[in-house]
């Protein structure tokens, strides 16, 4: 007979994660935020089934976007998980410009170690998911809803950034999607004759 899949780690975290983003909704989509936290681990789960990769994947957003402090998933959840966590966290507060931000976010995440970019890959992923379906939907009135002071031109550098800092994961079904959306959602159209 099998042992049990443990899931003790992940189920503490889910729950943890539950509660801090408990209200909050995902940005313009009517659904709770929790569903980002989950679709992030589903995407790092096909990269590795590390409980504490999954812990930190669903507490990903957790202390850039909730009172939690890292302090607070280092105590419940332990160094490593809190490491991770750290690694997807924001270097720079919201008010810096949005450039300066996004500069110190890919050195942060460029300079990672593997396992912080499969945690990375898993919420950059989902991210553009969303993006590549909302283009989809409706089209250029997308760029209106980003802080970018150039619109589409600032987020496709930063989508193109984050492939390059996350390209240690190239052999990875995630990273593929992720660069076959890049590509469907900022390249531009064909030209028909």
């Amino acid at each position: 007979m099998n042992n049990p899949l443990n899931t003790g780690l992940f189920d503490r975290a889910t729950l943890f994660a539950t509660q801090a983003h408990s209200g909050t909704e995902r940005r313009g989509k009517g659904y709770p935020y929790i569903i980002h936290c989950m679709e992030a681990a589903s995407i790092v789960a096909t990269i590795t089934n590390d409980p504490e990769m999954l812990a930190a994947a669903i507490l990903h957003d957790t202390v850039e976007d909730t009172s939690v402090t890292i302090e607070e998933i280092r105590k419940e959840f332990g160094d490593r998980v809190a490491d991770l966590v750290a690694h997807e966290t924001a270097p720079l507060p919201d008010d810096a410009p949005w450039r300066t931000r996004k500069e110190a976010q890919l050195a942060q995440l460029a300079s990672a170690p593997y396992d912080s970019k499969v945690v990375a890959m898993g919420d950059k992923l989902s991210n553009m998911r969303a993006l590549a379906a909302d283009y989809k939907a409706i089209g250029d009135k997308l760029w209106k809803r980003f802080h970018a002071p150039n619109g589409k031109e600032d987020i496709a550098w930063y989508y193109r950034s984050l492939a390059d800092a996350l390209s240690e994961l190239k052999g990875t079904a995630a990273f593929q999607e992720f660069d076959r959306l890049l590509g469907e959602t900022f390249m531009p159209p064909s030209v028909s004759s």
